[in-house]
């Protein structure tokens, strides 16, 4: 069987939402199972930045593989994917489009377990590529009844919206301030790269589910640390990970639960509508594999 060779391209092309968020909810029930391996990530010190490998053997797919990425230069990632079968290279995905999008995905699989039932108002705080990817991936999972996005330049919000209408079909409306993507909606998803809190806890509406993305640690973090005292659900997509950074978070340890659990009934999530749930996502190790099997199998 020949090695599939993808480049960001064909991850456009080829990649849907639904496979996405199929692959990665698959991995995300496996890594509660025991069926994903994924330790913590690795990083190599190369003078002035890192090369970071994340890994994951998915036992229950007979897949394994990495993504490695390096802080050196921002280069392009790579990820690679074999078989535990035959040992047997299967793929290889050269750029930056498969990361984001696993994440939107990840982060479409946390809404669609603890928002409220049914259409969603979804608030945008960002208007990068990873707002960006998890729009791409809501969309397949809740109705958008409406969707308002903001950001620290106002023109990155227009053009984001722009573009919403016309790559996907979504009618989406920049506001001008954060608290306008905040108050009174039912999913907010953060995602921005500040270090000090670009919202105010008491913004929060009672049954609101958030979705930060941003930097989490003690000394610097886009939400604050009052959201988690606000929150009756607080869970992510990989303790482990989540306490390997070498910072603390924000958010205590002992009160997050895995949304690999939530999604197999074995930790509670959302039990009432008026709850709010915050997930922290870190990006678990092995749902890249996952994703890129899913292309072979495209």
């Amino acid at each position: 069987m020949p090695v599939l060779l993808l480049n960001d391209d064909d991850v456009r092309a080829r990649l849907d939402a639904p496979t996405a968020v199929r692959a990665v909810r698959s991995a995300l029930l496996a890594a509660h199972e025991g069926g994903l391996h994924a330790p913590p990530r690795v990083h190599a010190d190369l003078g002035g930045g890192e090369l970071v490998f994340t890994a994951g053997h998915l036992r229950t797919h007979k897949l394994f593989g990495f993504r490695a990425y390096d802080t050196l230069v921002g280069a392009e990632q790579l990820v690679a994917v074999w078989g535990t079968e035959d040992g047997r290279l299967r793929a290889v995905v050269h750029g930056d489009e498969l990361g984001p999008r696993r994440t939107g995905a990840i982060g479409a699989v946390a809404v669609d377990a603890a928002a409220r039932p049914g259409p969603i108002r979804l608030g945008l705080v960002g208007a990068g590529t990873q707002a960006w990817t998890q729009l791409w991936a809501i969309r397949s999972v809740r109705q958008l009844d409406e969707v308002t996005v903001a950001s620290r330049r106002p023109e990155r919000a227009e053009a984001f919206a722009r573009r919403a209408g016309e790559e996907l079909g979504v009618a989406v409306r920049a506001v001008r301030t954060v608290e306008e993507a905040v108050r009174g909606h039912d999913v907010v998803v953060v995602a921005t790269n500040s270090a000090v809190p670009v919202l105010d806890a008491d913004w929060v509406s009672p049954g609101t589910h958030v979705t930060t993305l941003g930097p989490k640690a003690v000394s610097r973090h886009e939400v604050p640390a009052a959201l988690a005292d606000r929150a009756d659900v607080l869970f992510t997509d990989s303790p482990a990970q989540a306490a390997g950074y070498g910072e603390p978070h924000i958010f205590p340890a002992d009160r997050m639960s895995a949304l690999g659990a939530i999604l197999s009934g074995a930790a509670p999530g959302r039990t009432s509508p008026e709850q709010i749930t915050l997930f922290c996502s870190v990006g678990l190790a092995g749902t890249e594999v996952a994703v890129a099997a899913a292309l072979c199998d495209g």
